[in-house]
């Protein structure tokens, strides 16, 4: 993976499937001029899920791509036909992504293993046919319920890198050209700060089958947890690494102390987080081919004296000690990698075929007592409206004769008759309910 095509954050907008409307049918037979009402309801938006997969590295799938719909329900039809449910729609995203409300900010799903799913947004659940509204005093309603629109959300992904090992330190330390050494990565390398934009991923070929993916984090600098320079961006890549490798110039060509920068990293690191600053740590001093070896024992002396830890000397230039680093990895994550892989396979034991879920889909509830308000908008002309009207007109077609008796009742119950004549509506004026428009009359 190059850092061409390397994207850790995306946003993008899910919909749930809308629920098929109920059908207003009656049965047509032979002999039976005027049947019953047969109207099948409508089936059930279809479910937005996301589910973490191997197949998946990246989230460049959503780098074009940001609306997602989940398929409607079909509408019911005659013959007390119901309407088949939407398909749910499965959006693959790669192990170790992070689904965000991008509203509230609030973590929805951490997909940490392979197969896991989170629901992101229901489908609306199907309008009922006409064969629901029959009563001792309507034996042949016309009346048949909308489907209800499905769940619509914006959410930020945000995928950690699942590196194995995060290489870290100042801009210009030589990680760059460290990864591309040890790897098949090859990230651009030029002299100067902040070269890195995103995350260098490499895999390192140890031999034998083993490998391990190290990924170059960039942006380190005084204030980083705080989103100075790169580094609060890039800090949250590291959070999974087994192992932190810690490289400092030793030739100090920057005009920096290797003992400053290293310290300077470390308050970084534990401000960002505490789980990170207790990784193990390699600390590797770099570019030693720039020093006389009397001048550069006595540097690494001084350094491994003052931090109180075991320093490997390296050059990534000319690869002196490459092998040995590696080396120190290796012994350093692989109980650790085969702990992690156990879970991984655990859990794909479990993993489904295909997800069969029981998932309520989206419905409004209608109080039994419904609240409105009732606007003047001109002599003569006025406007029932309020949020449960709304919830009203979401459920029934005001378009449909019975559809609209069934609301104008609904409201009578919570006495629309009086509230009408306490404003002031006569006989003859219009009253607005939706889309319609009728005559109020005593």
């Amino acid at each position: 993976m190059s850092e061409n095509n390397f994207i850790d954050e995306v946003i993008i907008t899910v919909f749930g499937g809308k629920g098929g409307d109920g059908a207003v049918s009656f049965r047509r037979e032979k002999f039976i001029p005027k049947g019953g009402p047969d109207g099948g309801d409508g089936g059930d938006g279809g479910n937005v899920i996301i589910m973490s997969t191997v197949e998946k590295n990246t989230l460049m799938d959503f780098k074009h791509k940001k609306k997602f719909r989940a398929e409607n329900g079909k509408n019911g039809q005659g013959k007390k036909m119901y309407g088949r449910n939407g398909e749910d729609l499965i959006i693959k995203v790669p192990v170790g992504t992070l689904v965000y409300d991008y509203e509230t900010n609030e973590l929805i799903a951490d997909l940490k293993y392979p197969n896991q799913y989170v629901v992101v947004a229901r489908g609306g659940k199907g309008g009922k046919g006409n064969i629901h509204f029959t009563n001792s005093r309507v034996q042949a309603p016309t009346i048949a319920e909308k489907g209800i629109e499905g769940e619509s959300r914006v959410l930020r992904l945000e995928l950690k890198v699942l590196a194995d090992v995060g290489i870290i330190g100042y801009p210009n330390v030589g990680k760059s050209t460290l990864i591309s050494v040890i790897s098949r990565a090859r990230p651009k390398i030029a002299n100067y700060h902040f070269t890195t934009l995103i995350p260098n991923l490499g895999v390192v070929d140890m031999g034998d089958g083993n490998s391990f993916v190290v990924a170059d984090i960039p942006g380190l600098v005084p204030g980083a947890h705080e989103g100075v320079g790169l580094g609060d961006k890039f800090l949250k890549h590291v959070e999974r690494c087994y192992c932190l490798v810690h490289i400092l110039d030793i030739s100090e060509s920057e005009g920096r102390k290797a003992e400053d920068d290293y310290y300077t990293i470390r308050m970084e690191l534990e401000k960002f987080s505490e789980e990170l600053a207790k990784k193990p740590e390699i600390i590797a001093v770099n570019k030693i081919d720039l020093l006389p070896e009397d001048e550069l024992e006595k540097r690494l002396n001084k350094l491994e004296e003052k931090l109180g830890k075991k320093i490997i000397p390296i050059s990534a230039a000319t690869r002196k000690n490459i092998d040995l680093l590696l080396n120190t990895i290796w012994d350093t994550i692989k109980e650790m990698r085969i702990d992690r892989q156990k879970q991984i396979l655990e859990s794909l034991k479990n993993a489904p075929d295909k997800i069969k879920l029981k998932i309520k889909p989206v419905d409004v509830d209608i109080p039994k007592k419904v609240r409105f308000e009732i606007i003047k908008w001109d002599e003569g002309v006025y406007e029932i409206t309020g949020h449960d009207v709304e919830v009203l007109l979401k459920k029934y077609p005001i378009d449909q004769k019975d559809a609209r008796l069934k609301i104008l009742q609904i409201l009578e119950k919570s006495g629309l008759e009086r509230f009408l004549k306490k404003v002031g509506v006569k006989e003859g004026d219009t009253v607005y309910l939706g889309d319609f428009a009728f005559e109020y009359m005593e």
